[in-house]
């Protein structure tokens, strides 16, 4: 009985090994695609709860939108490199597949073990923009209207979070605590929205962020596969000597 790696030594092999990495790559530049996607969905989405984290958190639709790019870019180099047939291009889009994949991890195991400071930072960052909250377009000033207009939302726990504020004592409640459209609330509770912003918000980023990070963990895992196929594949190239002309 030959052995595998005698096995894999054949020309018919090979060309099934090609045929499926090229569906593989085809696969993966549409997940770059995706991701892309993902990431400008999410500096346009979530930009209004990601100005109210720190700077570093700001810049999580860039990463994803970077990462998709490159995955484009090495999506295209792999299927040449597997219509070449070229062993040391397979090695290098294999290399290349690893380090992402390696980058990936680091930044999905960094994501879960800080999860929860992400809601600390948002309701103290959300609280200090109350107190500094002012109609002169500073963006978190904005980003504080927009929530609390979008969500129906007033204050960080309740509305009663805005009496503490310069803000409230100069003007009242801000238009974007209305229950109404153009209603003018100044003092008065009974206009405004009662319940607070904070566990809202908390909601609609753990569900979105679940999307993210459950397609880029997808993203990852299929890398995997990626890896092996090219690995495998440039093995049976150099071994038996094959080239495509």
């Amino acid at each position: 009985m030959a052995s595998p790696s005698r096995r894999l030594q054949t020309k018919p092999v090979i060309t099934c090994f090609k045929s499926v990495l090229l569906i593989y790559t085809f696969i993966f530049w549409i997940t770059g695609v995706i991701l892309l996607v993902v990431g400008i969905w999410g500096k346009v989405s979530l930009e209004n709860y990601f100005s109210l984290l720190n700077e570093k958190a700001t810049n999580v639709p860039f990463v994803l939108i970077g990462t998709g790019t490159v995955i484009i870019i090495l999506g295209t180099f792999g299927c040449f490199a597997t219509c070449r047939a070229s062993a040391w291009m397979l090695k290098l889009y294999a290399m290349f597949l690893t380090l992402i994949f390696l980058v990936e991890l680091v930044a999905a195991i960094v994501g879960f073990v800080f999860r929860h400071e992400i809601k600390n930072s948002f309701k103290n960052n959300y609280e200090k923009a109350l107190k500094q909250y002012n109609t002169t377009g500073d963006y978190r000033s904005d980003a504080v209207d927009k929530i609390q207009n979008t969500l129906r939302c007033c204050g960080v726990t309740d509305f009663r979070d805005w009496k503490d504020t310069n803000y409230y004592s100069e003007k009242g409640f801000p238009k974007s605590c209305c229950k109404l459209e153009d209603c003018s609330p100044q003092r008065d509770a009974d206009k405004v929205n009662n319940e607070g912003c904070f566990i809202k918000v908390m909601t609609i980023i753990e569900s979105e962020m679940g999307v993210v990070a459950g397609i880029s963990f997808g993203v990852a895992c299929f890398q995997l596969v990626g890896i092996f196929l090219a690995y495998c594949l440039s093995r049976a190239i150099t071994n038996n000597q094959y080239e495509i002309v």
